[in-house]
């Protein structure tokens, strides 16, 4: 007998993975949390039934939301994750040598012990000395931080169940007054083949409190049609404005200094969502 896992990604379609092995099946105190071993995949941390995050290719996502708005900024030292309690996005972090404290507010525990036991290669760097873990509420956190960080990013599920808060304009105002003078913030901003009303929502409402808002893309395979886009927020530095020669090569394996600007070139209908 084969076991197939599908994620209905629009009510009338989904893509669908053939899995070798189920770890974890599990309702948390927020959401259902699976991790399963896939044939084509590997191994894949599955929450209500999205996919998060695979062994095969992780690294897009996560490189991608780190490295754009870290080598934006020129020098950012403290940097918050809301979300992510899978750690990749941690690990990119800390690749970056002048950042001193990483601190990570994932709402779940489970993700973080799970991800931990299944997901070594992902959440390996979430015991590093520069990084704290909370086990918080991501959206209270930033109101209760005022102008304490550098950098924020924002490594939410789709904006459904405990991440819904996640993309409203009153959490982009709180991330706003929570960074420095000089801050930058990015977050998912999903798909614009199913999600294009998500995307032109969160542009407007970026634009209302930020003075430089950048969107820009990559390409994961395994989340919804595989065009994913992310939002940078900036107060003072332009990405576009970067000098590619400044900025150093770095272990990674999809974000290179030639993609940086490069990945804000975005297919027509893309920049037309966002004008």
């Amino acid at each position: 007998m084969e076991l197939w896992f599908t994620e209905k990604q629009t009510p009338t379609f989904g893509i669908t993975a053939k899995i070798r092995e189920t770890f974890v099946h599990e309702k948390t105190e927020f959401q259902q949390l699976d991790m399963i071993d896939t044939e084509e995949f590997g191994r894949m941390l599955v929450l209500d039934g999205m996919v998060m995050t695979t062994i095969k290719d992780e690294f897009v996502y996560h490189e991608m939301v780190a490295h754009p708005a870290l080598n934006t900024h020129p020098s950012p030292k403290k940097v918050l994750v809301v979300g992510g309690g899978d750690g990749g996005v941690i690990r990119e972090v800390i690749k970056h040598p002048g950042v001193e404290k990483a601190v990570l507010v994932e709402i779940d525990g489970k993700v973080i012990e799970y991800s931990k036991q299944y997901l070594p290669e992902i959440a390996g760097k979430l015991d590093d000395p520069k990084v704290e873990v909370l086990v918080n509420d991501g959206y209270m956190h930033i109101l209760e931080h005022k102008n304490e960080y550098d950098v924020i990013m924002v490594d939410s599920t789709e904006p459904v169940g405990p991440a819904a808060p996640l993309f409203e304009r009153g959490f982009y105002q709180g991330i706003y007054e929570a960074l420095k003078e000089d801050g930058i913030f990015v977050a998912q901003t999903d798909n614009p083949w199913f999600k294009a009303d998500l995307i032109q929502k969160v542009s407007k409402d970026v634009k209302e409190i930020f003075p430089i808002v950048r969107v820009y893309g990559a390409n994961i395979p395994t989340y919804p049609s595989g065009l994913w886009t992310f939002t940078m927020g900036s107060k003072t530095y332009d990405p576009l404005e970067v000098d590619e020669s400044s900025i150093p090569e770095m272990d990674t394996k999809y974000y290179s200094p030639r993609l940086h600007k490069a990945a804000f070139v975005l297919p027509k209908f893309v920049e037309d969502l966002v004008k």
